[in-house]
């Protein structure tokens, strides 16, 4: 299978086929309203705004499993997004990324690009000693560790990269500016 056999749901239950979405540049985020890295969705916004025309598509699904930082429903959820960030991309409905209620997207992703770490840098040494209390062998499994991790698919259908989420966001750009 590839990314153009899974779905995603929007907050309506409406099922959208990854197919839709084939030859363009996808980068798929697990996100959350309450987290130290919310404010990504400033930066996520500035992408789509600059490249959507060029063959982006930016598909947001909230999750809360990370220390309950989603809180609330979906409508609440864009809401705060629109209200606070000015989000024009598609938000899907809250869903799990880990563990056996998460979206097959998300298995699938996983599977194709694995935990490579958190980087160097501050961020990247809190995250660490973080997620060492929650699970000593975090490491070595591919599991989402955090909101905001970002997976970059290319027009071809390829996952590309896994973007760790302590990953600064013009790193994020780099990588979409190679594949547009």
């Amino acid at each position: 299978m590839g990314i153009y056999d899974y779905a995603v749901f929007t907050p309506q239950g409406e099922e959208i086929s990854l197919k839709s979405f084939e030859g363009k540049v996808l980068l798929i985020v697990n996100t959350a309203t309450g987290c130290g890295f919310t404010p990504h969705y400033k930066d996520l916004e500035a992408l789509y705004e600059q490249y959507h025309d060029k063959g982006l598509e930016i598909i947001d699904v909230p999750c809360n499993q990370f220390a309950g930082q989603t809180p609330g429903t979906d409508d609440e959820i864009h809401s705060f997004c629109t209200l606070k960030y000015n989000t024009q991309f598609p938000q899907m409905k809250k869903s799990d990324v880990n563990g056996d209620n998460a979206l097959p997207l998300f298995q699938y992703l996983k599977s194709q690009q694995g935990f490579k770490g958190f980087g160097k840098g501050p961020m990247a040494l809190a995250m660490s000693a973080m997620l060492t209390k929650i699970d000593k062998d975090y490491k070595n499994n591919p599991d989402i560790k955090w909101n905001f991790t970002k997976f970059l698919v290319d027009r071809s259908g390829n996952v590309v990269a896994r973007i760790e989420p302590t990953e600064g966001m013009k790193a994020v750009e780099k990588e979409i500016a190679k594949l547009i």
